[in-house]
């Protein structure tokens, strides 16, 4: 049987058509988790574009049998095909996907020219993580562990209850192509550790302006990985601090707080490609929305 794709592409409108945005879901997660932005985005005249990565939308197996460079290809091809509609890419992601989309503006840094990091993940560090997630780790490198993984458990990243019970039910019915995996083996957990090595030591070079926004009470990843990326970014930051969602900010109480500032950066962008910014503008100071 045919693996179907949920890959998403929203047609933009009007004068804004051709500007696209690149969305990227995380690790073992789907497009569908950034349907909402997607669809918000793309109602204000942008045409977005939400891949699947390589692996995913299947089984664990389908994920195991791919690698890292495998989900960046497919983000790379991703950006080529949004390049041919549009003169101006931004391009973002959710958690991990955020990783990829740095790793896009590391090695292209002349075909992208805004990033949105949604609650980047760098570290799988907040406050749900389980204890046992150290011994996992120190597994990380044990290629005949690679079977074992981190199950997905309350509050599923995400503080609206009744969105939560609507993903835990996909979930225990295992609709693993609408929400993602049940559990994320260590194997892929190990891939993503080494493209998430790859992309910290090019910070520093990725001078693309970039806006992040992450929750205070990530449950899955701390702010303090917001923080990191704002030191260590090469150029124009601005950063924004959710205070009413855990982890999956585009799904959750403030995913239209998410939408509104990801077209707001976008403008900003475009107002900067046209020249009509100028250059004494300073990177946003953090703010937190209440």
């Amino acid at each position: 049987m045919t693996k179907r794709d949920y890959s998403l592409l929203l047609e933009g409108s009007g004068s804004k058509r051709e500007i696209g945005v690149l969305l990227l879901h995380g690790l073992g997660g789907t497009p569908l988790e950034l349907k909402t932005v997607a669809r918000g985005l793309s109602s204000q005249g942008f045409t977005v574009s939400c891949c699947q990565l390589a692996g995913h939308c299947g089984t664990e197996q389908d994920l195991l049998a791919t690698s890292w460079a495998d989900w960046f290809a497919s983000a790379e091809c991703a950006l080529t095909e949004l390049e041919a509609r549009c003169h101006t890419v931004i391009v973002g992601g959710l958690s991990f996907g955020a990783m990829l989309a740095l790793r896009l503006a590391a090695l292209h840094p002349s075909r992208i020219d805004g990033l949105a990091l949604f609650a980047p993940t760098l570290f799988y560090d907040g406050w749900a993580m389980p204890w046992y997630r150290w011994v996992l780790w120190l597994a990380l490198y044990g290629w005949h562990y690679g079977h074992l993984g981190m199950v997905e458990r309350p509050p599923y990243g995400i503080k609206d209850e009744n969105i939560r019970s609507v993903v835990m039910n996909a979930l225990l019915s295992g609709k693993a192509a609408e929400v993602g995996l049940t559990r994320t083996p260590l194997g892929a957990m190990r891939e993503a550790h080494k493209l998430v090595r790859d992309v910290k030591r090019r910070l520093p070079s990725i001078k693309t302006p970039a806006l992040l926004i992450h929750p205070r009470e990530d449950d899955i990843s701390d702010l303090s990985n917001a923080h990191m990326l704002q030191r260590r970014l090469g150029g124009l930051v601005e950063c924004l601090v959710l205070d009413d969602s855990y982890h999956i900010i585009t799904i959750d109480r403030q995913r239209d707080v998410v939408i509104e500032r990801t077209a707001d950066f976008i403008a900003f962008i475009e107002r900067q490609r046209s020249g009509k910014v100028e250059h004494s503008v300073q990177p946003a100071a953090m703010l937190a929305v209440r």
